[in-house]
């Protein structure tokens, strides 16, 4: 060719004709409906698999069968144009930046030693909901919880605890309500004693009715034993497997009545607080 060759040599070079062809990447996300280009099967993204021979993408068709294809360059097609598909990228979970008592979570935790104070509650149920619910803001402040296993044994255990300045006591109780054989039990105790409750007859019925799946709690009558005769009349077999169902129900604070939240709530604060 001649060295006046206008053309420079190719007369393509640079022509839009002999450009290649760029084909967009599509992230598979599920239930994205696409085309096989070599088979024309056409259906959504259910799932994803690897092999020695690559990755491979699974649709599913209208009438539910469900294939392999191999993510290779521009292998589908969305609305009649070729695409190349890739796997979605695998997000970190978002951490929880909240306690299940509502309080910011603090991250890499370390126990506090125990205080000297305690929070006395009066049965295991009791505890356990405690701990479910404020458990890490009692690692927190380093408050440790015991039950007492019942209230009449509150006078021996503070006489042998002697409470004093910064040696207090926050006690829970169930059913404290005017006139109660728990409130006659809890009053005249001293400045370093506090006691707050809930008007329930159970830590059971501190569980919003809705968190366990019913409407109301049924009504047992006076002289039977409450959690038998609640299993008994919502069907939940033995009070063991009433409590199982309870306690496994209760994420959060919102899980629970204002009552045992703000009684809880103070508890806390009077154990904590500075001499």
């Amino acid at each position: 060719m001649s060295g006046h060759d206008s053309y420079g040599g190719d007369i393509f070079a640079g022509h839009a004709r002999a450009r290649k062809r760029v084909v967009p990447r599509v992230t598979a996300d599920r239930d994205l409906v696409v085309e096989d280009a070599a088979t024309g099967f056409c259906g959504a993204v259910v799932g994803f698999d690897r092999s020695y021979d690559g990755e491979f993408v699974k649709l599913e068709d209208a009438r539910g069968a469900v294939r392999l294809f191999a993510m290779r360059e521009a292998a589908f097609l969305i609305d009649g144009e070729p695409v190349t598909l890739v796997r979605p990228t695998a997000t970190a979970p978002k951490k929880e930046t909240r306690s299940a008592s509502g309080s910011t979570r603090v991250e890499g935790l370390r126990a506090r030693v125990a205080r000297t104070s305690r929070i006395w509650v009066e049965g295991v149920h009791d505890a356990a909901l405690v701990e479910r619910v404020w458990g890490h803001d009692l690692r927190v402040e380093g408050v440790v919880v015991e039950h007492l296993e019942g209230l009449d044994n509150l006078g021996e255990r503070l006489t042998e605890f002697a409470p004093g300045p910064g040696r207090r006591v926050g006690v829970l109780v169930d059913h404290l309500v005017t006139g109660s054989k728990e409130t006659q039990l809890t009053t005249g105790l001293g400045p370093n004693v506090l006691v707050t409750g809930h008007p329930f007859i159970d830590v059971w019925q501190a569980v919003r009715p809705a968190t366990v799946g019913i409407e109301a709690w049924p009504d047992v009558p006076r002289g039977e034993d409450w959690k038998t005769g609640i299993c008994n009349r919502l069907g939940w077999g033995t009070p063991q497997d009433g409590w199982r169902r309870v306690y496994g129900s209760v994420e959060s604070f919102r899980d629970l009545e204002a009552p045992l939240i703000g009684a809880v709530e103070r508890l806390i604060d009077f154990v904590t607080e500075p001499e």
